[in-house]
């Protein structure tokens, strides 16, 4: 296939490209860098490759034939989608409307990466797809949440009103390498904190809990995805859940660093639980994460020592 993938070059849309080459495809990568990074792909020598510096949120054209749309541009932490709030709601909005509106054009089947934000702070647990979510759409957070479920209504209403072959991952907590060293969430903040030997910084008492899973086993869920016959949304995460201080821990024991553990408040609307349900992903898919946290958490640690780094946020 001939792939477009929006947000390219981001933390996982460069794992997208690398999975998709592998397995022959032709890909196009775009992304405008606020939060991208050309080195994630620089890597890439491949003449089936191309990256086009762009904002999705205008209109999008590429020559020649387009067999499915991967539409990953946005900022994804808190850190960014709070420095970048309109940014953020404006590819959830427009951008989404302009990769639907190409996927439409060409007939291309459609893949959207949503979050497990649209769940917000659940009051269910764990989180299946049926689950409406408890969202505050004027918090802070609001403009990340509502930006992706806009988006998945959007999706949903081109599948069944244009006919489009759209597909809705729920994406949770993954880390690995490519994440940037001032990202923002709990993974990269604890590993290089630890590195440098600085206090852990965890907000609240650590309690609140998030289900962390590894890129590799993510892409493989996308891409089983993208190529079923499903429409509805689909959760793709660890359903191994942890608290936040037991990876915290669990970092401090990888890295064997001396560092203390400080606390700190929790953000407003900081999810509370995170935990997904993947009965669909298992039944449907035949998916489920294969790397344990723990060995998970040794790659990418090892990535950080090599001195590697996602890129900085533009």
């Amino acid at each position: 296939m001939r792939i477009l993938i929006t947000g390219g070059a981001g933390f996982i849309g460069s794992h997208l490209c690398d999975h998709l080459l592998d397995r022959g495809h032709e890909v196009i990568c775009m992304d405008n860098l606020i939060t991208g990074d050309v080195r994630n792909i620089a890597h890439i020598h491949d003449p089936r490759f191309a990256f086009i510096q762009y904002d999705v949120t205008n209109f999008i054209y590429v020559e020649g034939p387009v067999d499915a749309v991967l539409h990953f541009a946005s900022p994804a932490s808190p850190e960014d989608y709070l420095k970048y709030p309109i940014a953020t709601l404006k590819v959830g909005a427009l951008g989404t409307h302009k990769a639907l509106g190409l996927a439409k054009a060409r007939g291309a089947r459609f893949l959207l990466a949503s979050t497990s934000e649209v769940y917000g702070d659940p009051l269910v647990h764990p989180q299946p797809e049926g689950y409406w979510g408890n969202v505050n759409p004027v918090g802070v957070r609001g403009v990340y949440d509502e930006a992706k479920r806009f988006a998945e209504a959007l999706t949903m209403a081109y599948h069944r009103y244009h006919g489009v072959n759209t597909k809705v991952a729920r994406i949770f907590n993954t880390f690995g390498p490519r994440m940037r060293r001032d990202d923002g969430r709990a993974v990269p903040n604890f590993v290089n904190q630890a590195l440098r030997g600085e206090d852990l910084t965890v907000y609240g008492d650590g309690s609140q809990t998030r289900s962390f899973g590894y890129i590799s086993d993510l892409v493989d869920g996308l891409y089983r995805l993208l190529n079923s016959d499903l429409n509805d949304p689909v959760n793709i995460g660890n359903p191994q859940e942890m608290t936040v201080l037991e990876i915290a821990e669990e970092i401090m024991k990888l890295t064997g660093s001396k560092s203390r553990i400080v606390f700190r408040p929790l953000p407003e609307d900081d999810p509370k639980v995170r935990q997904p349900d993947i009965s669909r992903a298992r039944e449907l898919l035949g998916w489920e994460p294969k790397v344990p946290v723990r060995e998970a958490l040794a790659m990418t640690i090892r990535w950080f020592q090599e001195g590697k780094d996602g890129g900085a946020a533009r």
